[in-house]
């Protein structure tokens, strides 16, 4: 039987729930005897392969127009989207930004900042264009599971892995598997 393929990528992150998918500990080693994951943040294939993959994992918010491009890459190159981390499915702390809109956020993070010194809000196309509005994913493209918390715990992600690999669609119950440690 072939491995399923599975590509992950992140957007508006911190990496917290990369980290907390390779906190799997050993048991990240028996879902390697199923899976390869052809692309990630952390390696040197960043983007999903045009072939496409089984599973296509998203972490963090859309909060710029890269971000947009990134998911919907993601979204036409895999079968099943899992957005994973409260940013990713509801603009998690990165929405924060929301409340003081995006350039008094730019000015205050680039300009205003007790430590910066000749500040320059960043104007680059190579980072994509602000929002005025930070979503989760699902805002952008479909979204078959999303898989909350801030990061998942290492047992949800492999409640969520386990699932796709016998070939169901994941019940997430936050009273069962998710809860906030």
């Amino acid at each position: 039987m072939s491995k399923v393929l599975i590509a992950t990528d992140w957007l508006a992150a911190c990496a917290g729930c990369h980290m907390s998918l390779l906190d799997m500990d050993e048991r990240i080693l028996e879902l390697l005897n199923h899976v390869v994951f052809t692309s990630s943040p952390v390696t040197d294939l960043k983007h999903p392969p045009e072939s496409g993959v089984a599973v296509g994992v998203l972490t963090g918010a859309i909060s710029n127009t890269h971000n947009i491009e990134v998911a919907r890459r993601m979204r036409e190159r895999c079968t099943y989207l899992v957005a994973v981390g409260d940013c990713a499915t509801f603009g998690g702390i990165v929405a924060a930004r929301n409340l003081v809109g995006t350039q008094a956020a730019l000015k205050r993070a680039y300009l205003e900042t007790e430590s910066t010194v000749d500040g320059l809000i960043p104007d680059s196309a190579e980072l994509g264009r602000p929002l005025e509005t930070v979503t989760g994913v699902g805002e952008v493209v479909k979204v078959d599971i999303f898989l909350p918390g801030c990061p998942p715990r290492p047992d949800d992600f492999f409640y969520v892995f386990s699932e796709v690999l016998a070939g169901r669609i994941p019940v997430v119950l936050p009273q069962e598997h998710f809860r906030y440690d």
